[in-house]
């Protein structure tokens, strides 16, 4: 697959910036729809989603945006953590005039969109979470980790920069791109989101999240099994996803696949919400499905 080239870019709906919570974010609207705000790792920015922007705008509106400090959005003099982002999603979703959305979040990005579901769950109408976790309680994870924070305390932006772009490149272009939007953030914000990455775990608020949650990762992606566990686990309802023969990089990797499936999941959580309505147009009885949906027990599907 041939990544978004900078052509498509300029035919955006929208490529504003918003002042919000005391900063400026960039972001990027596109499509009608069911809104799906998405969610990038450290270093990396809101390109990150191209594919999922390319192909899902026909059907849903699809907001991406540069965390602070990273890509176009500048500098933030307060430190980056899961909560100050949490803020900056939900006074986002206020500033486009969004009442609710689903999250999808990559990596890191999806500890954030659970981050945000605790803090705000009338907001949230689910979420998508893409090789993620809850905890960072692996050797090999807590190694990368603190290897992508030491390199961003020592100010060594480039060889990071290429590293993960290279990571999540299915293309040369692809690589180009993510590598170029990468080096135009900040490293001192970047640094302080690897840093409070390593430390957060929510692991034990994953029983707080109510709202319906589609966990996707890929079979060969053995450092994040553990994490697969935990999530599945412990989520009252949530939708596993193996992809067979992919790895961590799903948004650029395995984009097809990938979107195929929010499709379909995000249309059946569409068509039962719409059902419950009309069961009860009071609002009552969909308080009681959605807690009989939280003891159901959670499938997982091999693709």
């Amino acid at each position: 697959m041939r990544f978004i080239s900078g052509q498509y870019q300029k035919g955006l709906a929208h490529m504003p910036y918003a002042d919000i919570n005391g900063t400026r974010l960039y972001y990027q609207v596109k499509g009608q729809g069911v809104p799906i705000l998405f969610l990038h790792p450290p270093l990396m920015t809101g390109l990150t989603f191209a594919y999922q922007q390319h192909q899902l705008a026909d059907q849903f509106q699809v907001i991406t945006f540069d965390i602070r400090g990273h890509g176009k959005s500048p500098y933030s003099r307060q430190s980056v953590t899961y909560s100050l982002i949490a803020e900056d999603i939900r006074q986002l979703m206020d500033e486009l005039g969004i009442p609710k959305a689903y999250l999808c979040g990559y990596s890191t990005g999806g500890s954030i969109a659970l981050e945000a579901m605790l803090n705000y769950p009338d907001r949230f109408l689910g979420a998508i979470l893409v090789s993620t976790m809850s905890e960072v309680s692996t050797p090999v994870l807590k190694m990368q980790i603190w290897l992508a924070s030491a390199l961003t305390a020592a100010r060594v932006k480039r060889l990071l920069a290429a590293a993960i772009s290279a990571g999540n490149a299915d293309s040369l272009q692809t690589y180009k791109q993510l590598y170029g939007s990468s080096m135009q953030g900040d490293i001192r914000n970047m640094y302080q989101y690897y840093r409070f990455s390593a430390k957060y775990n929510c692991t034990k608020r994953l029983k707080e999240v109510r709202a319906p949650i589609l966990l996707l990762f890929g079979q060969k992606d053995k450092r994040f099994k553990r994490y697969v566990r935990i999530l599945h686990r412990q989520l009252p309802v949530s939708s596993l996803y193996m992809l067979e023969n992919a790895r961590h990089q799903l948004p650029t990797k395995e984009a097809q696949r990938m979107n195929d499936i929010i499709r379909t999941w995000v249309a059946r959580q569409q068509e039962e919400a719409s059902q419950s309505r009309a069961l009860c147009p009071d609002g009552g009885l969909p308080y009681l499905a959605e807690e009989m949906m939280t003891v159901t027990e959670p499938e997982e599907t091999h693709i």
